[in-house]
């Protein structure tokens, strides 16, 4: 499997938390990941960074913050250019999701740890 280096948006040291799950199975994977959250610490031994590094290598972007906090993230997740945006289950925005396809960033409503477990990651 290729290596899709992977954005985590909303990430958190908290372990009860589905985006530290998917830190540490996307690891486990053989994927490069980028936490980024406004909690401090690491996950899956890779420290959480503020929204404030523009990361130009991105392939998927995979949200863990909710719509109603994403507004303030949309420059940063639209200047990052990843080849896709993987909306969890609670993050879905008609908004960000329209200003993706036009920028030619693909969009899926889907779950990062279900993709993973099922192979179409």
């Amino acid at each position: 499997m290729a290596d899709k280096k992977t954005l985590i948006l909303g990430a958190t040291p908290d372990p009860s938390r589905y985006a530290y799950l998917a830190a540490n199975r996307l690891t486990n994977s053989g994927h490069t990941i980028v936490n980024v959250g406004i909690k401090k610490g690491e996950v899956a031994g890779v420290e959480i960074e503020k929204p404030e590094v523009v990361h130009a290598d991105i392939d998927t972007i995979t949200l863990y913050v909710g719509p109603q906090n994403q507004p303030p993230l949309y420059d940063y997740i639209l200047a990052t250019n990843p080849k896709r945006i993987i909306f969890n289950p609670g993050t879905e925005n008609s908004e960000l999701r329209k200003m993706a396809k036009e920028r030619g960033i693909e969009t899926l409503s889907a779950c990062t740890l279900v993709m993973l477990s099922t192979g179409e990651y």
